[in-house]
């Protein structure tokens, strides 16, 4: 088990990619807390990977304090810290994008893993630990026809992010990496999915043939948890079939 006795805390677990994550993080030997908004969903996520859920909206500052200082409370440490949580935005050109929507999907994706991060670090600074931010392939390279750009504005601010809390806290041994996935087939991505066309032109785009899977996600997320990536911090991994090596 690469995660023994270690303690995780991964956001917006409840489904999808920090789902997939949980669960592989639970079957390495950590101790998994996952959180989310959705209650419901949550508790059911929970009880199906054997995690310890705690509601938390990642908007609201108090309830992400809460949610490490609860983490701390039960487990009495934080090893790895997984920023999950994100929106998708309805596809708008920039001009029709209101300040409301834009501000919504910053707040999430990007205001949200600071909130985490603030949080955790002084829990992680105590004995070192792993930060893993979860970005996209849409914050390496812009996209003809991706108008979605508060997604990318918060995608690409999230991968310097990443280089630069590599570098401050590497003095205590935190290591801090980053993940950009293309399209991964969820919930969230149902909407470009929805024929076996639309699968066949997605594919397509991909020199490896094929969209991603939760578990590709999940196993990279393993190796920068892991002391398999112990030299590795400031780390930019594109996972996305070679697309954004075009």
């Amino acid at each position: 088990m690469k995660l023994g006795g270690k303690v995780a805390l991964v956001t917006g677990a409840s489904r999808g990619i920090g789902k997939a994550i949980a669960e592989m993080f639970v079957r390495e030997g950590a101790s998994v807390v996952i959180t989310s908004k959705d209650p419901k969903r949550l508790k059911s996520t929970a009880k199906e990977i054997s995690a310890f859920a705690v509601i938390a909206d990642i908007r609201k500052d108090i309830q992400v304090r809460n949610a490490v200082k609860t983490a701390i409370d039960k487990f009495g440490r934080l090893d790895i810290l997984v920023n999950n949580a994100g929106i998708f935005p309805k596809i708008k050109k920039l001009h029709l994008i209101s300040e409301k929507e834009w501000n919504d999907v910053i707040d999430v994706n990007l205001t949200g893993q600071f909130r985490f991060t603030k949080y955790a670090i002084p829990h992680l600074q105590k004995h070192g630990g792993v930060i893993i931010n979860i970005s996209s392939d849409a914050g390496l390279k812009a996209y003809e026809n991706f108008n979605a750009d508060a997604y990318t504005a918060s995608k690409g601010a999230l991968v310097l992010l990443t280089k630069s809390w590599a570098l401050q806290y590497a003095k205590d041994k935190i290591r801090v990496n980053c993940i950009c996935p293309g399209v991964v087939e969820t919930d969230m991505t149902q909407g470009f999915l929805s024929s076996l066309a639309d699968r066949e032109i997605l594919n397509a785009e991909y020199p490896i043939g094929r969209i991603g899977t939760v578990e590709d996600v999940a196993k990279s997320a393993l190796f920068f948890a892991s002391d398999d990536s112990s030299w590795v911090t400031g780390a930019v991994l594109p996972l996305d079939g070679g697309e954004s090596a075009k």
